[in-house]
């Protein structure tokens, strides 16, 4: 080795160790060089007998020398102080990736990119270790570093690979050694320590280095729900969701308020859910993230699920336990930002990788965060591939997509002059637009059965209709308008919601244009926004009957539901991450009457075809009356398939009670009384109808027959046919 090679390497400043360390061979054997920084004396141990190792002078660190024979060999080192340390030479091994999974990555078409990046356990050439790779194109050097090399970025420099790849195997390095890459960037300075960003685990914060968890080999026992998953998740099936932030569900006060853990929550949260009769969890995100405030919507980790509640083997018993009681997760999922924190994405080879590099592109100002470059291939591969690992690595049964509008504009809460027009000079994201399509055609093909969700507040066409049909290929949208029109109408005193009756009704005229899900979501609990019920008008006895009656009112409406934790038993303050939800108000018969209200609605819901059938069709929805508004009352019928029991909806949001109100009805006869919001069991009045009302008055409103029926204050009443 010459010497200005040898200083390279021990000053740090050399980007190709892999043809200047290692075994090369030589006459009669294999010569070895070794950087060992720290060793007094350097050996060679190989079949063939133990060769001492020497130093090169200038340059002390480097060892070189000769061993007989073409074997392997087993380098020890011993230091001033008497210390022995023997490892094997990681320059002695080949690369692992093979020339298609360079090839896959450098067209960012790597379908399992998770599989060739990050930090996996394996048995290589013979040898049990950790294989390291990373995608940093703009790098001039990559190491990785950690408590095995003492943080030291000189020693395991990983291997160039074409387009940007890098990668290096480490001997004896296994589950749960904690490692971050250190990078020189084109202009020859060392960036801060980065995470992997295709890590598998991470250190709890404040501490943020990255962790091998070797995530292969999970038994999984959800065979019979996967089976029957896509029945579970279509249209036309009963789609309740419970939306959780794991973090503040529940905590250990036993243990300094400790929030639960993963296999905790496949207990305590899965058999609750199950009980209460929602039909899907929905998880806020559980990305490693850096910021507890954040709930989890600033990822650094997209790979790693947050060690805040456990490692990965663990959060998939949660998904095993809820597949086993016949629940769905979903998972809130990321792809519109990520945060600035140095260990992060963020210029992440010295140059904005991952980023926009125009600040009007790449940077949200709302959130201080950092937009991804959706066009850049590697970029796109990334994020797509990350969408299905989820749904392949976890079995978890959808996405529900965070800020999808954001992707959509380029012009999202910029001002003129402010954002950089796409090349037609429009305002429309083409490069997240077309990401979407992508991901969503790939989570679909990948896992048959699965679902994603959007959150897209604005009128963008199609987003739940298929991509080949030129929507965006969205299983689900969520219904923005629909909550923002509705919560407004019903925390307005009775008195005054006669003059605002089409806030109700103006949603079914777009009701249809997509597969909705009405989501009452934690959005709607923070900030200053109030708890549901500080939402409701009137003293404590008028907020609970405005929310339970708003509550089957949801529950009565075309649509899929959602709902977040706490909103259920009626939590009477806003929602605070630092907590947890305020369990002993089921103590009071009004919080435990709110819950099994829910618990009957989602029965209901799911019991009766004509509530959830079409949700997403307007076959089965007709208005009986959308006229009333100086009562306040609001009746419309569900249908389902020829054969299922229609239900009648009647709503009274005035806060009298309305004795021999008339409703149209679609055929004579007794209807029962299958759900009365102001029942004593809900912590109402009572009043109602006895359990059932017959229609044997005049058609009225295009119906054949009407029926005179008592409408409690602030309620919502169904009814089926008797005879069903």
């Amino acid at each position: 080795m010459q010497l200005a090679q040898a200083r390279a390497i021990a000053e740090g400043t050399a980007d190709d160790l892999f043809s200047m360390l290692g075994p090369r061979p030589a006459r009669g054997g294999v010569a070895i060089s070794v950087f060992a920084p720290g060793a007094d004396r350097m050996f060679a141990i190989a079949p063939g007998g133990t060769v001492e190792l020497e130093p090169v002078q200038g340059a002390e660190e480097i060892f070189t020398g000769e061993i007989a024979g073409q074997g392997g060999y087993v380098l020890r080192k011993t230091t001033a102080a008497g210390e022995t340390i023997s490892y094997r030479d990681p320059y002695s091994f080949g690369p692992v990736l093979g020339d298609l999974d360079v090839h896959l990555i450098a067209e960012g078409t790597h379908r399992r990119l998770w599989e060739a990046l990050g930090a996996h356990v394996m048995e290589h050439e013979g040898v049990q270790g950790t294989h390291f790779a990373l995608w940093a194109p703009h790098a001039q050097r990559v190491s990785v570093v950690g408590p095995f090399n003492e943080w030291d970025g000189r020693r395991d420099v990983l291997r160039k690979r074409g387009s940007g790849l890098w990668e290096i195997f480490l001997p004896d390095l296994g589950e749960g050694t904690l490692y971050k890459y250190e990078i020189v960037d084109g202009s020859g300075q060392v960036l801060p320590l980065k995470a992997d960003p295709v890590g598998f685990g991470g250190q709890l914060r404040p501490d943020n280095a990255s962790v091998v968890r070797d995530i292969s080999g999970y038994g999984w026992d959800d065979g019979a729900w996967m089976e029957s998953r896509a029945a579970r998740n279509a249209r036309e099936a009963p789609i309740s969701i419970y939306e959780v932030h794991l973090g503040s569900w529940w905590r250990d006060g036993t243990q300094n308020d400790r929030p639960i853990s993963y296999k905790e929550a496949a207990v305590k949260l899965v058999d609750y859910a199950a009980d209460m009769g929602f039909t899907h969890i929905e998880l806020l995100p559980v990305a490693e993230h850096p910021f507890d405030g954040s709930w989890g919507y600033q990822p650094t980790g997209l790979y790693a699920p947050t060690v805040r509640h456990g490692p990965p083997h663990e959060f998939r018993d949660l998904v095993d336990a809820a597949h086993q009681k016949g629940l769905g997760i979903l998972l809130d999922w990321v792809p519109a930002h990520f945060p600035s924190d140095a260990h992060g994405l963020a210029k992440f080879d010295g140059t904005p990788l991952y980023e926009y590099g125009d600040p009007r592109e790449g940077f949200h100002r709302d959130w201080n965060t950092l937009i991804y470059d959706f066009g850049r291939p590697g970029v796109a591969n990334f994020l797509i591939a990350n969408a299905s690992y989820w749904v392949q690595e976890y079995h978890v049964d959808g996405l529900r997509v965070d800020a999808v509008a954001s992707m959509l504009y380029r012009d999202y809460s910029r001002n003129d002059g402010e954002w950089v027009p796409n090349k037609d000079g429009g305002r429309e994201n083409y490069e997240a637009i077309d990401l979407l399509r992508r991901m969503n055609t790939e989570v679909y093909g990948a896992m048959p059965g699965t679902m994603t969700v959007a959150e897209e507040s604005t009128a963008y066409p199609k987003v739940s209709r298929p991509v080949e049909d030129g929507g965006l290929g969205f299983g689900f949208k969520w219904n923005m308008g629909w909550m923002h029109d509705t919560l407004s109408y019903v925390a307005l005193d009775p008195i005054y919601r006669q003059h605002h009756h089409h806030q109700v009704t103006f949603g079914l005229t777009y009701a249809f244009s997509e597969n909705f899900v009405l989501a009452l979501s934690h959005d709607e609990v923070v900030h200053g926004k109030g708890s549901m019920l500080g939402k409701m008008p009137g003293e404590s006895a008028e907020k609970f009957a405005n929310l339970r009656a708003y509550y089957g009112f949801m529950w009565g409406h075309p649509g899929k539901k959602l709902l977040f934790m706490g909103q259920e038993f009626a939590q009477s303050r806003e929602w605070a991450f630092e907590g947890q939800l305020d369990w002993d108000l089921l103590d009071q018969p009004r919080h435990a009457g709110m819950q099994s209200l829910v618990r009957d609605l989602n029965r209901l819901y799911r019991e009766m075809p004509a509530l959830h059938r079409y949700d997403c069709l307007p076959e089965g929805f007709e208005w009986l009356d959308a006229d009333a508004a100086e009562q306040n009352v609001f009746a419309w019928l569900r249908k389902g398939a020829p054969g299922d029991p229609p239900v009648v909806v009647v709503c009274n949001f005035s806060a009298v009670a309305q004795d021999g109100f008339a409703v149209g009805m679609p055929k004579g006869g007794a209807w029962r009384e299958i759900f009365n919001s102001d029942a004593t069991a809900y912590g109402g009045s009572g009043v109602g109808n006895m359990g059932r009302v017959r229609a044997d008055q005049p058609g009225l409103k295009g119906q054949p027959a009407s029926a005179r029926m008592m409408l409690p204050p602030l309620s919502t009443l169904m009814f089926t046919p008797e005879d069903t």
